[in-house]
Order: structure tokens, then C-alpha cells, then sequence
């Protein structure tokens, strides 16, 4: 796609103001530039941005569609700005994509995107940090598990999810400690529906790096072909989800790493409105085939490093989430955290279909899939709670702590 055909490629928006105006700030999930700065009034042209458009087209279907009869040259040079800044589907990002890849197959290790911002990037500062979450818990009991075979962990950032994170690890001390290798299904926030993305990448933490198992991951990657098991395997550069769950491990772990096979898990947006069912999803069938079988050896962990509902205007409701509606969430957080702890993948997903995914469940995918892989399971519960998503406590993410263990 050209520029005299400008398409927008997926990436993130924010409102905010810029010397005294409203403004949309244009951030690229991929990092493959910097930020761009659009004035609000010019929010109907971005949209106007598809693909099938050259800028007479544009600038007429401004007119018509938003009142706003703009320049051809002011059209111009905001269409020159989203391709300098990598926004645009066309040969200039897919050159500056392909280059991106290629340094991240050229590191050593998949480098830390979330250090210093989620968490401190010193080793002795961030385990002294986890230390005082652990702390902060010593009160509590924890509960003794038994055949451990995987987990649910969240992927919020640690100083709202702290409590949870602790409540989680410290009853899987012993299963992460002795595990030998781990399989980690993470939200892909950037990934296509019905997407498995794979890396053969080793990831990072503070503490060193855990080996990615290329063995496993060719074998997935053969079930479902690796042009697809690889095709957004940049996703893992600037996702969050894995890296954040990891962290823990390596921290209850002391250091020590183990065999790690990292997939992220995109949208289910076809799967919730019923075009199709996510258990006859070829990929997926694929995946867990295999994943299933590595599974089942001894001292292997798998985690599902997920989130559960974002509600409140910061995700689009219309009403803010006041007390009374966050009672009625956890109540809905309930029911389906109870499917997770019969380990009914089938029931977990019936559940938030049911509702057409209103509560916008980031971690539908890597926790259906984690529970496809496990089979036979039953779950506990382990931690709870609601995190504020705005400044003004109207908007919130809901988080969970569980252990799978064999039935």
C-alpha cells in the first residue's frame, strides 16, 4: 500500500493536550518509531485512513462524512507525517519491520521492554521489591498444593497487582522451584484473532535468561506452519504478558533458569460472536496437540499469564464503574473463575460468550488454551482483586491468582 493510498496500521491512540488543545497521541505498539502528535479535529481523517482512498478521495470523503474541508497540502503533510513515523501499512514500514526482526533474531535474548517502567530494572532493587510484596502477605496462609501442573498469574504491572502476584507464587513455590521446563501462554495484545505466535527467541530477566525450547517449538510450529506460527513473531518485542509472569518465576526460582517455550495468543473476537467455535479452530487443534504431549512430562509447568475483565470508561463502557458495579464484577469474575477451577476450557470461553465479551476479558486466550493443553485439571483459587485503571477509580482491571493441579 502507497501513500497516495494511505492505510493506518493497527496502533495505539490517546487522547491528551498539547499546548492548551485536545490532541491524539499516536504511539506504534511495535516501537518502530517514535510518537506522533494529531490535532483531535483531524481524529475523522485517521479513520478515513483504510486502504482504498487516494488523497482527492480523502480530502472529499472528509467533506461529505465530517464537515472538515481541508488543504490538499494539509492532508499531504499529515499523511507525510504517519509514513515518517512508520504508521502506515506500506513498503516503508515493512522495510523497517523486517529490519527490526532481524536485530531481535540477531540478540542474545529478547530484550527487557517492561524493566524500568513495570518494575525496576536493578536485580537487587527489583528482588528486594518482590521481597516486600511477600512481605506484605506473610500473614496470610498459604494454601498446600499437590501435583501442581500449571497456574494463572496476572500480567497487570506490579505495583497494582502485587498482592496477587505474591498470593500466587507463594503457594507455587515448591512446582516453580522443581519445575524442569515451563510453557507460558501469554495475552498478545497486538495479535490477530485466532493468532499462535512463537519465538524461538530466549527471553530475559533481571536475573539471566531462560532458554527457549526449540524443540518444542519447532514441533508446534510444524503442526500449524510456521509461516503462520511466526508471521507476528515481532509481537514478542513489546508484549508484556510473558515477560511479567517470568519475572516472578525467575524470582521464586532464586536466579535458577529452565526450558521455556513462550506463546502468545491473539484475539477471539470471531469466537465470541459465533462465526466460529474456538475448539475446531485448526491452529489451535494443532498447538494443543503438541503442547499437550510436552505438557505431560514430568516437572512441566504451564501458565497462563493473563488479566480477566477491564471495565469503566478507560475501555470504552459508557458509564463509570462505581461501587455498586464493582460488587455486581466480582460476582461475575466469580462464575467464571469457578469454570477455571473445574478446568472446563469449554465452560470458561460459554461464559464469557455468553455475555458477548462485555467485560473485554484480556485473558480469554491464553486461559482457554492453557486449560486445552492441561486436560483433566481442578483448580484453586489463590487471590483476587480489582485494580484502578484511571486516576478517578472509574475504570478497572480484575486479576486472579489460581493453581491447576492433577484431578
Amino acid at each position: 500500500m502507497s501513500v497516495e493510498n494511505p492505510k493506518l496500521r493497527p496502533i495505539q491512540t490517546h487522547l491528551v493536550e498539547h499546548n492548551g488543545r485536545p490532541a491524539i497521541l499516536l504511539r506504534d505498539p511495535l516501537r518502530l518509531s517514535a510518537e506522533a502528535l494529531v490535532p483531535q479535529e483531524l481524529g475523522p481523517l485517521l479513520a478515513l485512513c483504510d486502504g482504498t482512498r487516494d488523497l482527492s478521495a480523502l480530502r472529499a470523503a472528509l467533506i461529505v462524512r465530517a464537515g472538515l474541508n481541508l488543504s490538499p497540502d494539509a492532508i499531504r503533510r499529515l499523511i507525510d507525517q504517519l509514513d515518517e513515523n512508520l504508521l502506515l501499512d506500506n513498503q516503508r514500514f515493512a522495510a523497517a519491520k523486517a529490519r527490526a526482526l532481524a536485530e531481535y533474531h540477531a540478540a542474545p535474548h529478547r530484550p527487557l521492554t517492561s524493566a524500568g517502567q513495570s518494575y525496576a530494572a536493578d536485580p537487587q532493587e527489583l528482588r528486594a521489591a518482590l521481597d516486600a510484596y511477600m512481605d506484605a502477605i506473610a500473614d496470610q496462609p498459604v494454601p498446600s498444593l499437590d501435583g501442581v501442573r500449571g497456574l494463572t498469574c496476572p500480567h497487570i504491572d506490579y505495583p497494582r497487582g502485587g498482592a496477587v502476584y505474591a498470593q500466587t507464587w507463594a503457594a507455587l513455590r515448591q512446582a516453580a522451584q522443581e519445575a524442569e521446563s515451563v510453557i507460558v501462554f501469554g495475552t498478545d495484545h497486538l495479535g490477530s484473532d485466532g493468532q499462535i505466535t512463537l519465538t524461538r527467541q530466549n527471553y530475559a530477566t533481571p536475573w539471566g535468561v531462560f532458554p527457549t525450547d526449540g524443540e518444542v517449538v519447532d514441533a508446534v510450529a510444524a503442526s500449524i506452519g510456521p509461516e503462520a506460527a511466526f508471521d507476528e513473531e515481532l509481537h514478542h518485542l513489546g508484549e508484556h504478558s510473558i515477560e511479567l509472569a517470568l519475572v516472578w518465576l525467575h524470582y521464586i526460582r532464586d536466579g535458577k533458569p529452565c526450558r521455556l517455550t513462550p506463546v502468545l495468543c491473539g484475539g477471539f473476537a470471531p469466537f465470541v460472536a459465533g462465526e466460529r467455535h474456538p475448539a475446531e479452530h485448526p491452529a489451535f487443534d494443532g498447538a494443543v496437540r503438541v503442547l499437550r504431549q510436552a505438557a505431560a512430562e514430568p516437572r512441566t509447568l504451564v501458565i497462563a499469564a493473563a488479566d480477566l475483565a477491564h471495565v469503566g470508561p478507560a475501555f470504552g463502557d459508557m458509564l463509570p464503574y462505581d461501587y455498586v458495579a464493582q460488587m455486581r464484577l466480582q460476582e461475575i469474575d466469580s462464575r467464571l473463575i469457578a469454570q477455571m477451577e473445574r478446568g472446563d476450557a469449554q465452560a470458561f470461553f460459554e461464559e464469557i460468550k455468553a455475555v458477548g465479551d462485555k467485560h473485554h476479558v484480556c485473558g480469554l486466550p491464553p486461559i482457554y488454551l492453557a486449560l486445552r493443553t492441561l486436560g483433566r485439571t481442578r483448580g484453586q483459587r489463590l487471590g483476587y482483586m480489582q485494580c484502578p485503571a484511571d486516576n478517578r477509580n472509574t475504570s478497572w482491571v480484575s486479576i486472579c491468582g489460581l493453581a491447576w493441579t492433577a484431578e
